[in-house]
């Protein structure tokens, strides 16, 4: 038998070490050519490291989380021949996955391609049991009652012994004057004569503590989110926007828009910005703070906070000054899906000159963003509410939106950013602007 060295390889990038996100062998393994080994973490993509060989696996270079220097032993596989080798994986082309672009995200929030409108219902009142009453005035605790050898029978509605069970209640100790147990009985034994054993109302099974290590994407959310707040003095702005005639306008065009993909409420308020920056260049920024400077881009590098099962990453639509409504949807459904199934290209998950983010329906109703370093802006909308307002002295119905602003003050004033929102608001507000030259 010989043993055959598996070393990490250049991956292309001009790293000098790669992370381990996660082992798909373990210790004693046998293993085919080009199964996959590990899954390599570098600061914009996670790399499959497959076998070049088949084989037993007999060491494994760390756990996840650990530091592999390129050129470091990775794996150690037990081959039939007869001699010891080594070898490096061929060069790989990363392909940018669940954490290519944590360099680059925002803060705690994202951005889902749905309606911002709350559509909340009033819960319906459930029927009341016929069985919750006054308690029996026989009532006892259990502790109460001499031991007895002969088991009572147990005269209890179904509802009554379901809700013991959740409970955690042994009926059988719960004493009544008549032998038949209700609702309220049984309220008052965990009130003033319960034992232990019982789980009482209102209270969740403990959970056991665990202990998460954070590697690959979260600790370079992590990491990022650190050095943005670290580094840029934040400050966040919040306006109210009316968007009553917009919601309308969206409606219409909805209704009317054939082949094409739904509009929400993001592709406006996309095309709303960029109108906006023009006169408003200081915020389509981004600041190299080692070098001292300041790049106002003249494009509109819109980058969108995507929610992922790995954490959030940041996809960017390119030039989105230069797109309509229809095709800025359409770019949103496209980079959202791919960001979540991991197959967003490089380019498309970095270089973005200004963020946006939104919880989408869990908007909430008002949001402080962390800026997406090294731009100088982050912006979220919240969520749509519709409630009463006061136009021309009488109450009329309303639909509100908060739109939310944050900023590095190092580049960007207040007055600036309030001046911006308030351009923005009076696109919305008046959103025949939107298509106006």
């Amino acid at each position: 038998m010989a043993r055959f060295t598996f070393r990490l390889p250049d991956i292309g990038e001009g790293i000098s070490e790669a992370e381990i996100v996660g082992w798909h062998v373990k210790l004693g393994d046998v293993v085919s050519e080009d199964q996959p080994l590990a899954d390599m973490m570098t600061d914009k993509a996670t790399v499959e490291m497959e076998s070049p060989v088949a084989g037993t696996v007999v060491e494994l270079a760390g756990e996840p989380g650990d530091q592999i220097a390129i050129g470091g032993m990775l794996v150690v596989i037990e081959t039939a021949g007869e001699s010891e080798g080594e070898a490096d994986a061929p060069a790989v082309t990363p392909s940018p996955s669940e954490d290519a672009i944590a360099a680059e995200t925002p803060g705690e929030q994202m951005i889902d391609d749905v309606e911002l409108v709350d559509s909340r219902a009033p819960a319906q009142a459930g029927a009341q049991d016929p069985t919750r009453d006054t308690p029996n005035p026989g009532f006892l605790p259990a502790q109460e009652h001499e031991s007895t050898q002969i088991k009572p029978v147990i005269l209890a509605s179904p509802a009554v012994r379901a809700r013991a069970k959740n409970l955690g209640v042994d009926l059988s100790q719960v004493r009544t004057a008549d032998g038949r147990i209700r609702h309220a009985d049984l309220d008052a034994y965990l009130l003033y004569g319960a034992g232990e054993g019982y789980r009482a109302a209102g209270r969740s099974a403990t959970r056991a503590d665990e202990t998460v290590k954070v590697i690959g994407m979260r600790r370079r959310i992590a990491e990022n989110m650190a050095a943005s707040k670290r580094h840029i003095p934040h400050f966040t702005y919040v306006e109210e926007i009316d968007v009553t005639d917009l919601e309308a306008m969206r409606a219409d065009l909805n209704a009317n828009r054939g082949d094409r993909p739904k509009l929400t409420m993001l592709p406006l308020l996309i095309v709303a910005l960029c109108k906006a920056l023009p006169d408003f260049p200081m915020i389509n920024a981004r600041y190299d703070d080692e070098a001292g400077v300041v790049t106002r881009h003249g494009a509109v590098h819109l980058g969108l906070a995507t929610q992922t099962d790995a954490g959030l990453m940041v996809p960017v639509i390119r030039d989105a000054q230069n797109r309509n409504v229809w095709q800025l949807a359409s770019e949103i459904v496209r980079l959202a899906e791919a960001a979540r199934s991991g197959k967003a290209k490089s380019e498309e998950l970095s270089g973005s000159t200004l963020t946006l983010t939104s919880l989408g329906p869990l908007g909430g109703i008002a949001t402080t963003p962390v800026i997406n370093r090294p731009e100088v802006a982050i912006i979220g909308p919240n969520r749509v509410i519709e409630r009463p307002v006061i136009k021309d002295g009488e109450i009329v119905a309303a639909k509100l939106m908060n739109l939310s602003i944050s900023c590095d003050h190092r580049v960007v004033d207040g007055w600036d950013a309030a001046s911006f929102v308030q351009a923005i608001r009076k696109l919305l507000e008046t959103p025949v602007l939107l298509f106006a030259d």
